[in-house]
């Protein structure tokens, strides 16, 4: 990567995916095979299906990208919050960011838990004041058990508030519930909002989204405990432009008709990641 890199340095754009990585078998990155990504002018780096090795890390691999303003880690493993929190300290320009994490057992408790905490979120949100777009999904947990989720909604809320988020993406948050939903109303550059498999989320807090300044966009898909009901302000005050409903079985395709400028609905929606722990 490093020598590609060198070679290109008009290179923007890298990715990194290793689709038949498995918790024994898959791609280990390390400091004998990717001496760093040096490209000053490098834009986005996705990876996915990565092991990196401890004694390298993330800060270490993209540190000299200081041009970076997109970042996606799809089941990147070996990294902890300092890798995050070095790297977000050296990547003012970041606009995007996209993380797909599973729980991982903790020694020497046993426990399972996701590899960041809210010391990410935070070096985040003061490192990258130019981010733009959040996607954060969550593979593999306990719907019920917030704790194997090492980020908490006032995190996510503290990051979302410090940044001029326009876009947010959440799968499988079950620690974001109606009191979140509560503050998005009172963010003035949210456009978009797409919530996926967010247990703690009800009809309650749909009405509080109504008075977000410029939501235009709302996807549910998989939201189980909203139902007909939660989308009569959003009916009432007729400023979405798109609204898809999908897989969430309490609300009906009637209940959507005019509540946005275009509607989609689907009865059922594909599982956003399909993996156990290990």
């Amino acid at each position: 990567m490093s020598s590609l890199c060198s070679r290109f340095p008009n290179l923007r754009k890298v990715q990194i995916n290793y689709d038949g990585w498995t918790p024994d078998y898959g791609v280990t990155m390390g400091l004998h095979n990717m001496p760093g990504i040096s490209s000053s002018g490098l834009l986005s780096v996705a990876m996915a299906h990565i092991i990196i090795q401890e004694e390298t890390g993330l800060r270490f691999l993209l540190g000299k990208c200081r041009a970076l303003e997109r970042l996606c880690l799809h089941l990147v493993h070996g990294l902890k919050d300092c890798d995050m929190v070095a790297l977000f300290q050296s990547c003012s320009n970041l606009r995007s960011i996209k993380l797909v994490l599973m729980p991982l057992k903790c020694r020497p408790r046993s426990t399972f838990s996701t590899p960041f905490t809210d010391d990410s979120l935070k070096a985040l949100a003061l490192g990258c004041p130019k981010l733009e777009d959040v996607d954060i999904a969550f593979g593999g947990c306990d719907p019920y058990c917030p704790s194997e989720i090492g980020f908490t909604q006032e995190g996510l809320l503290m990051l979302i508030q410090s940044c001029p988020i326009r876009v947010l993406v959440l799968t499988g948050a079950n620690f974001f519930n109606n009191v979140g939903m509560a503050a998005l109303s009172y963010m003035p550059f949210l456009e978009t909002l797409d919530l996926m498999d967010c247990v703690a989320v009800t009809d309650a807090g749909i009405h509080s989204i109504a008075g977000t300044p410029r939501l235009v966009n709302l996807t549910l898909r998989e939201c189980n405990h909203i139902i007909d009901g939660g989308l009569t302000k959003l009916a009432h005050d007729k400023k979405l432009e798109s609204l898809t409903i999908s897989g969430c079985p309490k609300i009906s395709q009637h209940a959507i008709q005019g509540v946005a400028t275009s509607v989609h609905y689907s009865v059922e929606s594909p599982r956003y990641i399909a993996l156990g722990r290990f």
